[in-house]
């Protein structure tokens, strides 16, 4: 059989990216767990249509844009759950003479694609899409949707770097988000409890009170304990990453940081909190939900007075060796 051509050589003969550019990603691309498709996409080298063409011409497969606006029947989309459908980034596109035609980002997913075969009793026949089509899909069909018609999403960056602060809420708030900017853990904490924002980003070195000790100060009070915060930092390991994870923060985002990026996790973690929120109405036990699904479900709202959480925040944080 013929060996599968290496997606960077594909963005190469395509003329999307040099040899050189492609030499120095492979090289990043060694430190980090990510493949090179996401990589070059998140380092803002290549766009996610360019990714999906060229993951399509490597796998020999179709690829499919701009569907989320069909129309798909209830008995299709009952055959993948929706925080299936968001955590493998996977979507039904037509059921046919026992073939189940299926929008994905990664096929080289052949777990994922047994089990539906296994469960559904179906071929699986791929087809590649761009994640934003995948989580616009998923947002219209599994979400009904639902859009913040009353108000834009609050979107709180707690982050000493005016740059950082500018750069990314200048792209957030062209995007639609209300946008809060805090320079240190304890103003941000002030912010969180005064404005309740659907999703928070926060520093790892900050003054006053870092990204860790943010997080468990945000667990001393209900009305914010639950609300999505995804960790920024310079320091970009595997190692800190784990720990990110563990302690709490549901994503990772590694300096420097360019808007496209942020907007793509800012976005991606809205969703999930979305779809994991209408699962636990359904659902109100959580009996089927993956434990990392829980820990990034919904921010709870609580009913305590805001004015008296405030007043208690100085007398109850933990200080960090900032101080």
């Amino acid at each position: 059989m013929k060996p599968r051509k290496q997606i960077g050589k594909i963005l190469v003969d395509a003329g999307i990216i040099t040899d050189k550019t492609l030499e120095r990603a492979l090289k990043i691309q060694k430190g980090s767990s990510k493949r090179l498709g996401e990589l070059l996409r998140e380092m803002g080298i290549v766009s996610e249509e360019e990714v999906a063409e060229a993951i399509a011409s490597q796998f020999n497969l179709k690829s499919v844009k701009n569907f989320a606006n069909h129309p798909f029947p209830k008995d299709l989309l009952d055959l993948i759950p929706g925080r299936m459908a968001l955590e493998k980034m996977i979507f039904p596109l037509k059921s046919h003479d026992r073939t189940l035609a299926l929008a994905t980002l990664d096929p080289s997913d052949h777990e994922t694609f047994t089990q539906l075969a296994e469960k559904t009793g179906m071929r699986i026949y791929l087809v590649l899409s761009s994640r934003e089509d995948i989580l616009t899909a998923i947002e219209k069909h599994y979400l009904m949707g639902e859009k913040e018609t009353t108000q834009k999403q609050k979107i709180l960056l707690i982050d000493d770097s005016p740059v950082f602060a500018k750069v990314s809420g200048t792209a957030l708030t062209n995007e639609g988000y209300e946008v809060l900017v805090a320079g240190d853990g304890i103003e941000g904490l002030k912010l969180a409890l005064l404005h309740h924002p659907d999703l928070i980003l926060c520093d790892l070195f900050l003054p006053r009170m870092d990204g860790y000790n943010f997080m468990l100060a945000m667990k001393e009070h209900p009305e914010i304990a639950e609300t999505p915060v995804i960790l920024v930092t310079s320091k970009a390991s595997r190692e800190e990453e784990n720990q990110a994870l563990n302690a709490g923060f549901i994503d990772f985002i590694g300096k420097p940081v360019l808007p496209v990026r942020v907007i793509a996790r800012v976005q991606r973690a809205l969703t999930t909190d979305k779809i994991i929120h209408q699962k636990e109405m359904t659902n109100p036990n959580g009996a089927d939900l993956h434990p990392a699904a829980i820990a990034a479900r919904a921010a709870c709202r609580a009913s305590l007075q805001r004015r008296e959480s405030v007043s208690r925040v100085d007398s109850k944080l933990p200080r960090s060796k900032h101080q």
